[in-house]
């Protein structure tokens, strides 16, 4: 049994380090040299948004395992079976397109962001513009020297590069998930046209009472501090 592939944002991944230890650091100052209400309330603040860190840029994560796969968002977590995934795709997030049969038999669909992946579709769409530009065949005209000023009219233009590290990330993602899901439900034998097997695995949403617990501890901390 392979281990458990599990995907998430580096950037968010950054973005939760530095902001703790500037929280830590603010605590500490606040521990040392603050002695007023001011200062407890300041430290309340920094525990709620710290708390909101959590929940949006270090909890969010995508697990691949050898039987399904979960998504994991900021406040709930959403599994399905391999069978179960319809189709794979990516906007500005990653999403999972699950369908499954309910135990009354009835199809079921339901399409599922993954916070946890992102992708730039104002930079997909600029890339796509460029290219088609570069596709597009220009008019034969005389070239002359530009002085070391850019090129000239109607020199070559260079093709688009390659994307950023994150939208690569992406599809890669999607393309092994795409992968791992024809495969569970070619090994099942389940067809386009027909609806998925009914002892597939069925989409499970659940609340994350951690990730509750991030946000509403908090706040009641900063509401008690506020009124004493």
């Amino acid at each position: 049994m392979d281990p458990p592939q599990t995907f998430r944002s580096p950037t968010a991944l950054v973005i939760w380090v530095v902001w703790l230890l500037f929280a830590v650091g603010n605590w500490i100052d606040l521990a040392v040299q603050g002695r007023d209400h001011l200062s407890a309330v300041a430290a309340a603040v920094l525990l709620l948004v710290t708390g909101g860190a959590y929940v949006t840029a270090q909890r969010p994560r995508l697990i691949a395992g050898d039987t399904g796969v979960t998504i994991r968002n900021p406040l709930r977590d959403h599994r399905i079976g391999w069978a179960g995934v319809a189709e794979v795709d990516v906007i500005d997030l990653l999403r999972v397109h699950c369908e499954w049969t309910s135990p009354d038999g009835r199809p079921r669909r339901k399409v599922i962001s993954a916070w946890a992946v992102h992708y730039s579709r104002r930079r997909q769409m600029a890339a796509e513009a460029r290219a088609r530009r570069v596709a597009r065949p220009r008019r034969s005209s005389p070239v002359f020297p530009s002085g070391g000023r850019g090129p000239s009219y109607g020199a070559p233009v260079a093709a688009p590069g390659p994307p950023a590290a994150e939208e690569a990330e992406a599809e890669k993602i999607v393309r092994l998930l795409s992968d791992r899901a024809q495969a569970a439900r070619a090994a099942a034998g389940d067809t386009p046209a027909a609806p998925r097997p009914a002892g597939s695995q069925p989409l499970t949403s659940t609340w994350s009472g951690r990730a509750v617990a991030a946000l509403v501890i908090p706040a009641l901390i900063l509401l008690l501090v506020w009124l004493l």
